[in-house]
């Protein structure tokens, strides 16, 4: 008798085992009573219904067919998908603590193991987020560090001066103001624009984000094992994270030597302090792993998500010279020439925070928001999910939602203005996010923003090379962090006659 078997009966062998493993380990979160979705096809999922270049669109326009609570597999697990105004902010606040869990997909697993501030869980990440938010106020919020943003756009502007008006990309200098505002909160250092080693801290994290926000992403968190054996992307991408790691690493062991306990530097500073402090407590979490992963996840989001929204700022203010020219009416008469911006001039300038606002609404910098995970079993909206099952609040829905703003898709300051000019705040505004895991750095963002952008138009006019109408401001599509398509500027010194100011908009 042929025991011997043909390739083909040993392929469907194999496929008739993975389908069952597939199949069970698809079936054991319905203990609960997971929402409808799309039918999911063994091993892969939903994943060939997926835009790879911008799932968010994918899951937004499964909304219309399944409402705004629905799953979505991505490969052998499944997603709840949480979609509109309502019921992201029913899922985010009004059930915080269920939905407040971090949910690790593999890329973020390779990078972090679970360590961190960005994507821990439990009470190690209630003790790192008490931290952090406490040494944030000590050294990323108030009068001083208002200082320090002044201080560094002073640089800002000197590098922009130095172009005297011709056509540069500002992509550049704007990450060098993020990133030295971050390192002077982090490690207590700032660096000069043309400094290597700070060219190269810049180069690793613009790496790290242009990889997570390619279609790459998607396919290694669906397909680790195979992505892991291919050569390309998974090599570049984790040779930065190492790099980046091992410099950080060196920082560190720089602070232990100079550490002093007397006198708090930096954020790495006041760790190690906590370190000492907790050195014999059984269940503290502040260890030398944690410090690194949160060293690591502030300096990612400090650099890039702040520097792209101040990208954001210049280009729609080039392309829009009449809202450039209100913002700088208003500057001329709140602030004036002879003086720098404080923060409290914002509550006196409705038109130039309402299109702050509005350009972080309308950018929709993270339109999946980071992946949310239930922490315990909860009943919503007639379903029960799980403890540990992966949720996308989805924040592009909130953004752009058409029952809530009159032009969801378009540029427009007066979202954020009331009949009388005022500022008008906005529940729907969630580019932070919202509830538990809300961004800990929101305060600092709002001050850098504020503070940059007013400093900046004390001082320059901002044109383009291309005729206005021909800059697009639509978002690149991403499958993580949206960036704008980079087009040259000039920063041209500002007269103080009215007169330049009429010519802006001609």
């Amino acid at each position: 008798m042929d025991l011997s078997l043909s390739g083909t009966t040993l392929l469907v062998i194999m496929l008739s085992i993975l389908f069952i493993v597939w199949f069970f380990k698809r079936d054991q979160p319905h203990k609960g009573r997971l929402p409808p979705g799309p039918l999911a096809w063994p091993i892969v999922g939903n994943l060939f219904q997926m835009d790879l270049r911008a799932p968010h669109k994918t899951l937004i326009k499964l909304n219309e067919q399944y409402g705004p609570v629905y799953t979505f597999w991505f490969s052998g697990y499944p997603a709840v998908v949480v979609c509109g105004a309502e019921a992201v902010k029913e899922a985010l606040i009004d059930h915080g603590n269920e939905f407040s869990g971090r949910y690790l997909f593999p890329v973020f697993k390779s990078m972090s193991n679970g360590y961190g501030i960005g994507f821990s869980n439990g009470e190690r990440w209630r003790q790192l987020r008490r931290f952090t938010l406490s040494t944030m106020r000590n050294f990323g919020m108030g009068k001083n560090s208002e200082e320090q943003i002044l201080e560094e756009s002073q640089h800002l502007i000197a590098y922009f001066r130095n172009k005297k008006g011709r056509p540069f990309r500002a992509d550049f200098p704007l990450r060098c103001i993020s990133a030295n505002i971050i390192c002077s909160i982090i490690f207590g250092e700032r660096f000069n624009y043309d400094n290597k080693n700070f060219h190269k801290l810049i180069q690793m994290v613009t790496e790290i984000f242009l990889t997570l926000s390619s279609p790459w992403t998607q396919l290694y968190n669906n397909f680790p094992r195979i992505m892991n054996l291919l050569p390309g992307s998974n090599q570049k991408f984790f040779q930065s994270v190492a790099n980046l790691k091992s410099f950080l690493n060196k920082t560190i062991q720089s602070h232990k030597e100079s550490l002093q306990k007397d006198f708090f530097r930096d954020y790495i500073d006041s760790f190690l302090l906590k370190m000492d402090e907790d050195k014999s407590g059984i269940n503290s979490e502040f260890i030398l792993e944690n410090l690194l992963l949160s060293t690591f996840n502030l300096l990612l989001a400090g650099i890039e998500t702040v520097s792209t929204t101040q990208l954001w700022f210049l280009q729609i203010l080039a392309k829009y010279p009449e809202i450039q020219e209100k913002i700088l009416c208003e500057i001329d008469m709140v602030i004036g020439s002879n003086r720098r911006p404080a923060i409290e001039d914002r509550a006196k300038m409705p038109y130039t925070d309402a299109f702050i606002h509005e350009v972080q609404r309308y950018i929709d910098i993270v339109p999946m928001n980071i992946p949310h995970m239930t922490t315990s079993d909860v009943e919503f909206r007639g379903y029960l999910i799980p403890k540990g099952t992966f949720v996308i609040p989805l924040l592009t829905s909130v953004l752009k939602d058409a029952n809530h703003w009159e032009t969801p898709e378009s540029f427009n300051p007066n979202h954020f203005l009331d009949e009388n000019g005022c500022f008008k705040k906005s529940t729907n505004f969630m580019a932070f996010s919202a509830g538990k895991r809300t961004c800990v750095g929101e305060a600092l963002s709002r001050m850098q923003f504020f503070l940059i952008l007013t400093s900046l138009l004390q001082n320059f006019v901002f044109t383009s090379v291309i005729d206005r109408e021909d800059i697009d401001i639509s978002p690149v599509t991403s499958s993580f962090l949206v960036a704008p398509r980079v087009y040259e500027i000039c920063a041209v010194a500002r007269k103080s006659d009215l007169e330049h100011l009429m010519n802006v908009s001609n």
